[in-house]
């Protein structure tokens, strides 16, 4: 039974298009809370924050993905005490850290991020940010499949510790308002083409992100917020995801999601008057080629400096994305 699980494992690598073992892609189901990490035009966009998630993917399966994450976000404007930071502020930084296991490999990804805004209008502002990105890939040559081992470039390491690690940039612009945002963004812009240590991957290709939301207020206790996110990357088929949330009195918010022809979510949150706390619970579609088996994933952000509940510049602002 372990060995047709690694089968399994193997199969939707392979299916997947990877081009390496060690590739894999990293989704994050609630990424409309951690916008920052997929473009860092986005960083401080919600002020200065403290994030963090917990994601278990395929669980039951043994080598299955896992994935860890947490940022730090500050808002400069903020800091300097702006009436309206969120369109008055200039500047933002932001660190973020993230670990991915999957079978005999681990990534640490490290990225520190800027931001610097231009306002547009009276509610609008154009965001353009730039990012440092450090990855380090880990391959435990002990814990390989039968396959991984009869590989030709990765057979090699088999019964021994390998790494590499890759020094890369991001980019990314975006278009923001109190009630919408659009954004686009590239990671690892040179394609790994900066790397040192063992050689078991060819490079690590660059990856284009597109993100929009919307949200509304329908009544005092009602609110809308729906979010759009699109992927690209060569070696891998590209991926749309869409979820929609309804948030009840400031206080609870539910909804779904869908990553089109792969998985679709439930989902639900908890707001005071710093914190919100949210669940997700996914499943794989049907005719999907996805290994089967659920996904649990925990999210929890902090607002550092201001009063999520107490701020609002209109009585009909919504206060999550």
């Amino acid at each position: 039974m372990q060995n047709f699980k690694y089968f399994l494992l193997l199969a939707f690598c392979l299916f997947s298009g990877l081009t390496s073992y060690g590739q894999t892609r990293k989704n994050i189901s609630q990424f409309s809370h951690f916008q920052s990490y997929f473009n860092p035009g986005l960083t401080g966009y919600e002020g200065s924050t403290v994030r963090g998630f917990v994601r278990n993917q395929w669980s039951g399966f043994e080598g299955a993905p896992k994935t860890f994450f947490f940022s730090t976000e500050i808002d400069f404007g903020e800091i300097s005490g702006e009436m309206d930071p969120a369109l008055m502020g200039k500047n933002a930084i932001s660190v973020n850290l993230l670990q991915d296991t999957y079978g005999a490999f681990r990534d640490n990804e490290l990225m520190i991020s800027y931001a610097s805004r231009v306002r547009l209008t009276e509610n609008h502002n154009l965001r353009l940010g730039v990012g440092v990105n450090y990855q380090t890939v880990r391959l435990d040559g002990n814990a390989m499949t039968t396959e991984e081992q009869n590989d030709p470039t990765l057979g090699q390491y088999y019964g021994a510790f390998s790494d590499m690690q890759f020094l890369d940039a991001n980019i990314g612009i975006a278009l923001t308002h109190r009630q919408y945002y659009f954004s686009y963004a590239v990671h690892r812009i040179n394609g790994g083409g900066a790397s040192r240590g063992d050689n078991f991957m060819e490079g690590y290709p660059a990856e284009q992100f597109i993100q929009a939301g919307f949200r509304e207020a329908i009544t005092p206790n009602l609110s809308i917020i729906t979010n759009a996110f699109f992927r690209s990357r060569k070696d891998l088929p590209n991926v749309v995801e869409l979820n929609i949330k309804a948030l009840l009195m400031d206080k609870v918010w539910v909804g779904a999601g869908h990553r089109i022809d792969y998985a679709s979510n439930l989902q639900v949150g908890f707001l005071t008057q710093r914190m919100k706390i949210g669940y997700l619970y996914e499943f794989p579609m049907g005719r999907s080629y996805l290994l089967p088996g659920s996904t649990h994933e925990f999210t929890v952000a902090l607002n550092l400096f201001k009063d999520n509940i107490k701020s609002k510049f209109a009585k009909d602002e919504v206060l999550i994305w």
